[in-house]
């Protein structure tokens, strides 16, 4: 039971740094269910043992872990760094999504409002502009 409320714990600090303002978009991202098995997998058992009774919010987990580090696996200590970051980089690029593809969505999908402009851009098979797919790529929408 302890572990579920860990792990549901991990999803939710995702999720906050999902919908945080992040750094800028680059190569490799993670979908959120895939950045929570991992952390599940690599820093679960140290969170059971390191951070019992800590209200488990993005601050506090991050805080739990560094105060820990001398204690904390070293494929928890891999892992999270490259999970969060790979986390930023997705939200970075949902969040600037419609800024980078606004002139493709102009040019291919004749004035769609935001959610049907990115359904339009990511099923498009041509005249997406690089950057743009890149964008969409990155933020998982395809």
């Amino acid at each position: 039971m302890d572990r579920i409320l860990r792990l549901q714990a991990l999803y939710a600090l995702l999720l906050a740094l999902l919908l945080a303002a992040p750094a800028p978009a680059s190569a490799q991202t993670l979908s959120f269910e895939e950045a929570a098995a991992i952390l599940g997998a690599s820093c679960g058992k140290d969170l059971d043992d390191n951070c019992r009774g800590v209200n488990l919010d993005p601050t506090r987990l991050k805080d739990c872990i560094l105060r820990n580090q001398d204690v904390v696996s070293a494929q928890c200590k891999a892992d999270y760094p490259r999970v969060f970051s790979a986390i930023q980089q997705r939200a970075a690029a949902r969040a600037g999504v419609f800024k980078v593809c606004e002139r493709d969505a102009a040019k291919l999908c004749g004035g769609a409002q935001k959610a049907e402009a990115l359904q339009c851009l990511a099923s498009a098979k041509r005249g997406v502009s690089i950057q743009c797919s890149k964008t969409i790529a990155d933020a998982g929408y395809r």
